[in-house]
C-alpha cells in the first residue's frame, strides 16, 4: 500500500511543481508571461519522457544501473555539429539555419550516427552490446576532444554561442519544434509499449531471454533506435544533460520497487520532468537566473553518480 502511495505521491507533486511553474508570480498575465511558461513545461515534459524512457531502457539492455545513453557518444556529437556550423557560417549560422533547420538537422544527423555506429558493430558475434559501449565511450573522448580544438579556432563571440548549446536549456524550443518533437516522441513510445513485456523478458538477461523464445538481437537492435531517436530529440531540443538519466532511472527503481517496465517507464518519465521543472524554479525564484538548469541537474545528478559508486564499490 505504501508503495502504491508513493508512486501515485510522486504524480501529485509533479502536477502541482507544473501548476506552481506556469502561474508562481505570473500576476495571471495570459498574453505574454503564461503562454511562454507553458511552452517552457511542454519541453520540459518532452524532454523528461526522452530522457526517462531512454535512460531505462538502456539500462535494461546493457545490464547495468550505472550507464546512461550518453555513453555512446550522442552529445558529443550534437555539440561538434554546433561547433563545426559556428566555425564554417559564424555566428550568423543560427539565422542561416533557423531554430527549426537547426533542430531537424541535428535530430537527423544523431540517427545517421546511431544507425551508423550500430550497423558496423550489431551485426554478429556474443558480446556486441559490450563492445558497442566500448567504442561509444572511446568516441565521447575523440569527438569531446576534437570539439574543443573546433572551439579553440572560434572568436570570443562564437565561443559564448557555443557555450549556450553546451547547457540544458528550456528557452531555445519554438513552438514549431515542440510540435515536431511531441510527434516523434508520440511515435516512438507508442512502438515502446507494444514491446514492453518483451523488455521485461530482455531484463532477464541474454541467455534467459534466448532461452524464453525471444529474438535478443532484434529486439536490442530495435530498442537501440528507440533510444537513439529520443535521445537525439531531447539534446536538439534542450542540449546535453550529462548523468541525469542515471539518476533518474536508479530513482524509478528505488520508488516502484519493480522492474515492470508498464510501471518503471511511467514513473521515470514524471520524476524527469519533476526534476526539471524543481530545477527550472530555482533559477527562477531562488538563485534569480544567476545560475543555470543545467548546471543544477549536473550537480546534483553528478554528486548521485559518484554517491552511487561509492556504494556500489563499498558492497562490493
Amino acid at each position: 500500500m505504501m508503495r502504491l502511495v508513493s508512486r501515485h505521491g510522486i504524480w501529485g507533486v509533479v502536477l502541482l511543481l507544473a501548476l506552481g511553474f506556469v502561474f508562481l508570480r505570473s500576476g495571471l498575465d495570459f498574453d505574454y508571461i503564461i503562454p511562454r511558461r507553458i511552452a517552457r513545461l511542454t519541453a520540459m515534459v518532452i524532454g523528461g519522457i526522452c530522457i526517462g524512457w531512454s535512460s531505462i531502457t538502456f539500462q535494461t539492455i546493457t545490464g547495468n544501473r550505472i550507464l546512461t545513453p550518453a555513453i555512446m557518444g550522442y552529445e558529443a556529437v550534437y555539440l561538434l555539429w554546433q561547433a563545426l556550423l559556428v566555425l564554417f557560417l559564424g555566428a550568423g549560422s543560427v539565422m542561416l539555419l533557423g531554430s527549426n533547420g537547426n533542430f531537424l538537422l541535428s535530430v537527423l544527423l544523431l540517427l545517421g550516427y546511431s544507425w551508423l555506429i550500430h550497423r558496423w558493430l550489431l551485426r554478429n558475434g556474443k558480446s556486441n552490446v559490450y563492445f558497442l559501449l566500448l567504442i561509444g565511450l572511446v568516441l565521447t573522448m575523440v569527438i569531446g576532444t576534437f570539439t574543443q580544438f573546433v572551439q579553440l579556432k572560434v572568436s570570443p563571440g562564437e565561443f559564448s554561442i557555443l557555450q549556450s548549446f553546451s547547457l540544458a536549456s528550456f528557452n531555445r524550443a519554438q513552438p514549431q519544434q515542440l510540435l515536431y518533437a511531441g510527434l516523434l516522441v508520440a511515435g516512438v513510445c507508442l512502438v515502446g509499449i507494444r514491446t514492453l513485456p518483451t523488455l521485461d523478458v530482455l531484463s532477464l538477461g541474454r541467455d534467459q531471454a534466448i532461452s524464453l523464445g525471444v529474438d535478443y538481437r532484434r529486439n536490442v537492435r530495435l530498442h537501440l533506435a528507440l533510444i537513439a531517436a529520443l535521445v537525439a530529440i531531447s539534446t536538439s531540443l534542450l542540449g546535453p544533460t550529462a548523468f541525469m538519466g542515471i539518476f533518474v532511472a536508479n530513482m524509478t527503481y528505488a520508488l516502484a520497487r519493480t522492474f515492470r517496465h508498464r510501471v518503471t517507464l511511467p514513473l521515470g518519465c514524471v520524476i524527469a520532468i519533476g526534476l526539471f521543472i524543481a530545477a527550472q524554479l530555482l533559477v527562477e525564484h531562488v538563485f534569480n537566473y544567476k545560475t543555470t538548469v543545467g548546471i543544477l541537474v549536473n550537480l546534483v545528478c553528478g554528486g548521485y553518480f559518484l554517491l552511487l559508486m561509492v556504494r556500489t564499490r563499498g558492497a562490493s
